[in-house]
C-alpha cells in the first residue's frame, strides 16, 4: 500500500495535502484498490461548500459506488475535470493525476483531525 509521507489521512479513505492554506484532496490508494476499477466519478461544482466528514461527491467501480467523505471544510475552488473522461488516473495515479477537488480551507484545526501516513498504514496496511 502506497501512503506518501507528506499527506494527510481521513479515516474515510481520502488524502489531504496542503499547498498555501488550499487542500488538494483524492482518495488512497488503498481505497482506490478496494474498489477496484473506477468507471464514474461525480464531484461538486467550484464553488461549493463542503463540510468535514460530510459526503461531498462519489467514485462508482466496476463493484459499487462510494461516496467521497470531505477531510476538511471549506469552499471548492478546483476540480479535477479531466476525471469526466479519464476516471482511470484515480487507480493508476491516485496521488497525482487522480486528484479530485482543491479546497480554500475555512478551519486548518480540521487538520489536526487527521492521521499521519504511518497511522493511515498500520490501520489499514496489508
Amino acid at each position: 500500500m502506497n501512503a506518501p509521507a507528506d499527506l494527510k489521512y481521513s479515516e474515510e479513505h481520502t488524502w489531504v495535502r496542503v499547498e498555501n492554506g488550499r487542500a488538494r484532496i483524492g482518495i488512497t490508494d488503498f481505497a482506490q484498490n478496494e474498489l477496484g476499477e473506477i468507471v464514474f466519478v461525480e464531484l461538486p461544482e467550484p464553488g461549493a461548500a463542503i463540510r468535514f466528514g460530510e459526503p461531498f461527491g462519489s467514485v462508482e467501480s466496476v463493484k459499487t459506488v462510494s461516496e467521497l467523505y470531505a477531510p476538511v471544510s471549506g469552499k471548492v475552488v478546483d476540480v479535477n475535470r479531466s476525471l469526466a473522461d479519464s476516471p482511470g488516473f484515480v487507480n493508476s495515479d491516485p496521488y497525482g493525476d487522480g486528484w479530485m477537488i482543491v479546497v480554500e480551507i475555512d478551519d486548518a484545526s480540521e487538520l489536526e483531525r487527521l492521521w499521519t501516513a504511518d497511522k493511515y498504514a498500520r490501520t489499514f496496511g496489508e
